[in-house]
């Protein structure tokens, strides 16, 4: 079994919980999710279809500002030939040269057509095979026509944008959506017009964005950078917080233990005191008794020699009242020196512990040790003993003997509870680094606790075994060995399937390591 596993399986209850689970600040990890969720979202569903119609907004309003300009260059003809400086035809020959030479944009590949209201095709840069036509009947590649829609704006509304299928500037082998706007021009009844390709702006659409996903990308890898930052300060603090109030809680425990102990210990010394002196009168005259009728014995045995079939005292053959003597006799001794024990376990439970609870413990070593001296009881109780043992455990201060004490007892209850030699115990120790405790684990398959007595264990005089002698402190004696080297000890148990028995000893009081 490895280290973590071990660790894991010693955790007490309120370290059932995953550690990052508890430690997690979802305060602050909600909070980061829901921002950079945010951040996402508006850039990829507002600032850049925000950015795309403005982008298109922008080549528009572009586009009508270059058809009025072009317009103007038509009207500046009109104006020359109505002051004589020139015909009619000849402006018209002139402003068509002008406009057909007239290139713009990245690579000077955009262009101004004209065509009339008939509708008629008077000049297109790209497409001479198209000049002089009638285009009342031509049709994009959709089936749009768009010449008679650009009559019909310019009958409606002087100018306005059309939208349709085009070839690609100079490659007619291409065929890409396109948007004009045209205008008309009344005296000679022209339109002239200019477009933009939607695919240019789609790829400078396309150029932003990339360089706004960088940029962003950027940022948001920062912010991410921060927020990890954040998360983990918090996540420290949060795992200082939980191990205070779990040693908060575990002081609450052993603040109460404490008091039940205060109270219990004045009673008990008090009793053990008025106890001790009839009992050691009685353990001092039940022997001598005892004596007496050893020597009495004899002598009575050969005054009711003669008349044994007529022998009686206190309405009881005298053959049977000598047994059922001997027996009392025996039964009261025996019950003077358990009554004598009790009482010596009363003052060791009431005994204030001693100052000095400064040993330097290897809590491997108390284990080991009280292994070696219950070795006899558990090799006639189990064939199925398994110790793990964790390395590199720190040592902490305290009281050996005591805690020794603590293990024997331990042992020796789980010996008591096995049924059969093929029941198992087993005894772990390890170190839980993240609840901050030092644990020490002892399980037993035996027939386990009923739920309504697990709670009981701890309480003075509770034992399952009274009618094997058993006095029931061992458990309690050992609770305030524990709770002396500021620890808790807890049960564990399903019925029918064992008793499991953890002590906890807080890594506070950590002075070195092994």
């Amino acid at each position: 079994m490895s280290s973590s596993e071990k660790i894991n399986a010693l955790e007490p209850d309120f370290e059932k919980t995953p550690l990052f689970l508890k430690t997690l600040p979802v305060r602050l990890i909600i909070p980061v999710a829901l921002t950079i969720l945010l951040f996402i979202l508006t850039i990829f569903f507002l600032i850049i279809p925000l950015l795309e119609k403005n982008m298109m907004d922008g080549k528009r309003e572009g586009i009508m500002h270059l058809t009025e300009t072009a317009w103007s260059t038509l009207d500046f003809f009109y104006s020359k030939a109505q002051r004589g400086l020139i015909s009619q035809k000849e402006a018209k020959l002139a402003a068509i040269t002008h406009l057909q030479q007239l290139k713009y944009g990245p690579e000077q590949e955009d262009y101004f057509w004209i065509n009339d209201m008939t509708p008629g095709m008077i000049m297109h840069p790209y497409r001479p095979d198209l000049e002089g036509r009638d285009m009342s009947n031509f049709k994009d590649s959709a089936g749009k026509l768009l010449f008679v829609d650009m009559v019909k704006i310019v009958e409606q509304k002087d100018a306005g944008f059309v939208d349709y299928l085009w070839q690609w500037k100079g490659d007619s082998n291409k065929i890409v959506p396109k948007i004009s706007y045209v205008k008309g021009f009344a005296p000679w009844g022209w339109i002239i017009g200019t477009g933009i390709y939607v695919e240019d702006v789609r790829q400078e659409i396309l150029t932003i964005t990339h360089q706004l996903i960088y940029t962003c990308s950027g940022i948001l890898m920062l912010f991410l950078f921060l927020s990890g930052y954040i998360v983990w300060q918090g996540t420290k603090g949060e795992k200082q917080r939980i191990m205070a109030m779990e040693q908060s809680r575990l002081r609450d425990k052993q603040l109460l233990q404490a008091d039940k102990m205060t109270s219990l210990g004045i009673l008990v010394a008090g009793v053990a005191h008025e106890i001790n002196n009839p009992a050691t009168s009685l353990m001092l005259n039940a022997p001598n008794l005892k004596k007496a009728w050893a020597s009495f014995t004899p002598i009575l045995d050969d005054h009711f020699k003669q008349q044994q079939q007529h022998a009686v005292v206190c309405n009881m053959p005298y053959k049977d009242l000598s047994n059922r003597i001997e027996m009392m006799l025996t039964s009261m001794e025996d019950s003077a020196a358990r009554i004598k024990r009790i009482i010596t376990e009363l003052k060791d439970f009431s005994r204030p512990t001693r100052v000095e609870m400064d040993d330097d413990i290897n809590i491997n070593s108390v284990v080991e040790k009280s292994l070696d001296l219950t070795r006899s009881i558990l090799k006639k109780a189990t064939h199925h003993l398994s110790v793990y043992l964790e390395e590199g455990l720190p040592k902490i201060s305290g009281n050996f003997q005591q805690l020794q004490q603590v293990m024997i007892n331990l042992v020796v209850n789980a010996c008591q509870a096995l049924e059969t030699p093929e029941q198992s115990i087993q005894v772990k120790t390890s170190i839980s680094l993240n609840s901050g405790f030092i644990v020490i684990e002892l399980s037993d398959t035996g027939p386990g606790v009923h739920p309504r007595d697990l709670n009981k264990l701890k309480e003075p005089f509770f034992t399952t075994k009274r009618d094997h002698g058993g006095t029931g402190l061992g458990l309690s004696i050992s609770e305030k060995i524990v709770y002396d080297h500021k620890g808790i000890m807890e049960f564990y148990s399903e019925f029918g399937k064992g008793l499991t028995v953890k002590i906890f000893l807080p890594v506070s009081r950590v002075e070195n390591k092994v």
